[in-house]
C-alpha cells in the first residue's frame, strides 16, 4: 500500500486533478505560518520564564554622576553609601555594585566599542536581589538614599515586569490564535478539494459501486492522496520554516542584551516544528476521509 501510496497508482485518477498541483502549495503555505506562529509562541515563552526567574524580586539603584564633582572621589563615595545602606535594609538579600567594565560591556552592543563610553559620563549602577516573599517599603528606602547619596534613584523592575510579561502572553495568545485559524483554513482547503475531486470522478465512483467497492475503499483513494499532498506541502512548508528561523537566528545574535528573548530553540521544540508539518499530512488525510464519507452516503 505505500509503494501504491507514493506513486499516485490509484483506482481514481486523483493525481491529474488541478488540486494536485496547488494543495501542496497551500498547505505549505499554511505550515509556514502555523511554524513561524509555534516558534514565536515557543520563544515568548522561554523569554518570560527568563523574565520571572531572572528579574522577579531585583532591583537597580542607580547612582548618577552630578556636576561639577569629582567623579573618581564623590562618585565612589556615594555608591559606597548607597550600599552601606541598602545592606542595612531589612529584606535586602544581596547588593552588588556593577564594576565600570561590566556597565560598559553592557553598553557596547548598543553603543559601540572603540573607546566612546569612555567619554560619556556614566551613572553607576547598584544590583540589588530581595529576599523572596518579603515585602519592603521602596517608596522610604529611595527617601533614605536621596538623603545619605544625592542623586540616586531607585528602577523597581517589578514595575514593568508585570506589563512586560502580560504583553508576552497576550502575543503567545495571538500566536496560537492565528495557528488555529489556520488549521480552520486548512480544513476548508481541504474539503474543498476533495468535493471537487468526488465531483469530477463521480462516474467512476459510480463505477467503482457497480464493481462491488464500499464507501470505505472510495474513501481510502481519497485519504491516501490527501495524505501525500499533505505530506508534500509539509515538508515544504518545514523547510521554508526551518530555514527563516535560522536566518533570523544569525541576524540576531550579534545582540547580547539580556532582556531580549533568544531565537534559537532548542531540540523538543525543533521536534514540535517536525510534528506540526506531519499534523498538517494527517489533518488533510482525516478530512478528506470524513468528507468522502459524508458524501458518498447522502449519494445512497
Amino acid at each position: 500500500m505505500l509503494t501504491k501510496m507514493w506513486s499516485g497508482v490509484n483506482d481514481l485518477p486523483l493525481a491529474r486533478d488541478t488540486s494536485s498541483r496547488f494543495l501542496p502549495w497551500l498547505i505549505a503555505f499554511m505550515v509556514y505560518l502555523a511554524g513561524l506562529s509555534l516558534a514565536a509562541a515557543m520563544v515568548l515563552t522561554a523569554a518570560s520564564n527568563y523574565w520571572r526567574q531572572g528579574l522577579a524580586g531585583t532591583l537597580t539603584v542607580q547612582v548618577m554622576p552630578l556636576e561639577g564633582e569629582n567623579a573618581a572621589v564623590a562618585m565612589d563615595a556615594r555608591v559606597a553609601a548607597a550600599i552601606d545602606l541598602l545592606r542595612r535594609t531589612p529584606g535586602v538579600a544581596m547588593v552588588r555594585s556593577l564594576p565600570r567594565e561590566e556597565l560598559r560591556a553592557l553598553l557596547e552592543p548598543w553603543l559601540g566599542s572603540g573607546g566612546i563610553t569612555e567619554d560619556i559620563p556614566l551613572p553607576r549602577l547598584i544590583d540589588v536581589r530581595m529576599v523572596p516573599g518579603e515585602l519592603v517599603d521602596l517608596e522610604d528606602v529611595a527617601a533614605r538614599l536621596a538623603d545619605r547619596a544625592t542623586g540616586t534613584s531607585i528602577d523597581d523592575h517589578g514595575l514593568w515586569l508585570d506589563r512586560l510579561i502580560a504583553l508576552a502572553d497576550a502575543i503567545e495568545i495571538i500566536a496560537f490564535s492565528i495557528m488555529g485559524l489556520i488549521c480552520i483554513a486548512a480544513v476548508a482547503t481541504v474539503v474543498f478539494a476533495t468535493r471537487t475531486g468526488l465531483a469530477i470522478h463521480h462516474e467512476v465512483i459510480e463505477l467503482l459501486h457497480l464493481m462491488g467497492a464500499r464507501d470505505a475503499y472510495v474513501a481510502e483513494q481519497f485519504q491516501m492522496h490527501a495524505l501525500v499532498l499533505g505530506l508534500k506541502g509539509g515538508l515544504l512548508g518545514l523547510a521554508l520554516t526551518v530555514a527563516t528561523l535560522l536566518m533570523l537566528g544569525s541576524l540576531a545574535s550579534p545582540m547580547e542584551a539580556s532582556l531580549l528573548p533568544t531565537l534559537s530553540l532548542g531540540a523538543l521544540q525543533w521536534a514540535l516544528l517536525v510534528v506540526l508539518a506531519a499534523l498538517a499530512s494527517l489533518i488533510g488525510m482525516v478530512t478528506a476521509r470524513i468528507t468522502v464519507m459524508r458524501a458518498l452516503a447522502r449519494m445512497a
